[in-house]
């Protein structure tokens, strides 16, 4: 969210306009004679200071200023603008449903579930919305209810970094010296950490069922993302090619560039997203991409993936799932027309997340709350 945050400041500032960020500053957060609170010393900085503090400084704002809130998860402070000019950017609804108890997958405790209805109590309070996808944009109809908004808009993500071809060779010394692993033969990708919608369980059985088809590949597997919890572990440990297959920590952007560029296929088949960076980026670095054929990931991929089901919660049947996607993937694979193939309507499909249009959306968009 800072990325996000700043990426639109920077925006509208490059198209003339005075932008500042207001955000809670760690005040009793930083108390050490209560370090053993400071989680709740947090929520003090958040939910009691931060407040007093904004209502003192809206004494001193124009009246015609724009409040942009960056995230439908600041909803607590929505109500602090609700009768001023402002706009609510929506990303993902996944806490909310999980609290709600429409993700069994992922269920809520107590205080989490009062935690989200405090916020949507308070994003509910804005007239103006901004989504980052049709699918985002239906969830928050759906929240809203009989509020109905005056604005409710869908603009997609805009990269917000430079990916593009790079050398493939170099790309792939680079990475595999970071592991300490000759990757020369290529790799499968993921990105992603160990949220429960980003499937890594999946993508371990599908690359296992590829190698079981493959058994003389040298083609590897990288994870770059978070440590894997004991769940992960165990179902690595069953894989047949658990050696090929490498947790990669602490990349930085630069590295996860050059991953993109050396990976064979991104393997991407998330249950639910937001939206889906990964796809976007790995489809302007030249890399196929295969993903789940279920919004939002189907909307960012366009025609540009190899699509496969969603993946089914029980053992045996996401082996039979990981079964047929390893036979997707060969199919892309089998031969260099098929894959530059794809990647060629993933160059064309990526154009779609340009970030100065983006940003030009988003600006029209504000500049139609302001005279609304």
């Amino acid at each position: 969210m800072p990325r996000y945050a700043n990426w639109l400041a920077n925006g509208m500032k490059a198209r003339g306009h005075e932008v500042s960020i207001i955000y809670p500053d760690a005040i009793t957060h930083k108390w050490k004679i209560f370090k053993n609170f400071k989680k709740w010393l947090g929520y003090v900085d958040q939910y009691i200071l931060f407040p007093i503090n904004v209502k003192s400084k809206l004494k001193n704002m124009p009246k015609d200023t724009l409040f942009v809130f960056t995230d439908h998860a600041l909803g607590p402070w929505v109500p602090l603008v609700s009768n001023r000019k402002h706009i609510v950017h929506c990303h993902d609804f996944l806490a909310q449903k999980s609290a709600m108890g429409q993700i069994p997958q992922n269920p809520t405790g107590k205080f989490g579930a009062i935690y989200q209805a405090y916020i949507r109590n308070g994003f509910k309070q804005a007239k103006n919305f901004i989504s980052i996808s049709h699918k985002t944009q239906t969830d928050l109809h759906e929240f809203l209810g009989d509020n109905k908004p005056n604005i409710s808009e869908v603009v997609y993500n805009g990269l917000n970094q430079k990916f593009d071809l790079q050398n493939i060779d170099e790309c792939r010394n680079d990475v595999g010296s970071f592991i300490n692993t000759n990757l020369s033969s290529g790799y499968f990708l993921h990105v992603g950490g160990n949220l429960w919608y980003k499937n890594r369980k999946g993508v371990l059985l599908i690359y296992d069922a590829w190698r079981k088809l493959n058994p003389l590949s040298q083609v590897k597997l990288l994870m770059l993302g978070a440590a894997p919890e004991d769940d992960l572990l165990s179902t690595y440990n069953n894989c047949t090619f658990k050696n090929d297959i490498h947790f990669v920590l602490g990349a930085n952007d630069d590295l996860l560039k050059k991953a993109y560029c050396g990976s064979i296929m991104l393997l991407f088949p998330s249950i639910a997203e937001g939206f889906g960076w990964p796809i976007a980026e790995a489809m302007a670095s030249g890399c196929p991409v295969l993903t789940t054929n279920a919004v939002p990931m189907s909307e960012v991929a366009g025609m540009a993936a190899v699509f496969v089901s969603q993946s089914p919660s029980e053992y045996d049947d996401m082996l039979k799932w990981a079964g047929l996607a390893a036979q997707k993937i060969d199919l892309v694979l089998s031969s260099e027309e098929a894959t530059n193939n794809s990647i060629a309507k993933g160059f064309e499909n990526v154009k779609r997340f340009d970030s100065d249009k983006a940003l030009d959306a988003i600006e029209d968009i504000y500049i139609q709350v302001y005279k609304n």
